[in-house]
């Protein structure tokens, strides 16, 4: 099996001892991504809408850099500050992907990195 590791300057760079993707032959995990601002690195203002839309810009970034989209992703899971606003994520996240949805787990959690309200991450299968 072939490890490689995946990067895209249009997400941001990692805070941590992680790689922003790593496909492992046809598989593809994508690290949580977090409402951060690629150019800037700081979290981006707004409402949960507009952070969850920048959370899917940053993953929609490192799937094409691993030549994938939505469309191969096979499983999500979200974590939230506040499960008051899964169904406004959920809005955002119909903006992204079409039936058939992807498995999903949505995950009540104390606190996320530099004061995000959610954090997302993705499996995809490639080439299937």
């Amino acid at each position: 099996m072939t490890r490689s590791i995946i990067h895209s300057d249009r997400a941001p760079k990692a805070i941590g001892p992680y790689s922003q993707a790593v496909r492992a032959g046809d598989t593809l995990y994508l690290s949580g991504q977090t409402p951060l601002d690629p150019a800037s690195g700081e979290l981006v203002a707004g409402d949960i809408g507009v952070q969850a839309r920048q959370v899917f810009e940053n993953l929609a970034a490192v799937l094409a850099a691993a030549g994938a989209s939505f469309a191969d992703v096979v499983r999500v899971g979200i974590y939230l500050t506040d499960l008051g606003n899964f169904a406004a994520v959920n809005e955002v996240m119909k903006q992204y992907f079409n039936e058939p949805y992807p498995a999903r787990s949505t995950i009540g959690v104390a606190a996320l990195p530099r004061g995000a309200q959610v954090e997302i991450d993705l499996v995809a299968v490639l080439g299937g």
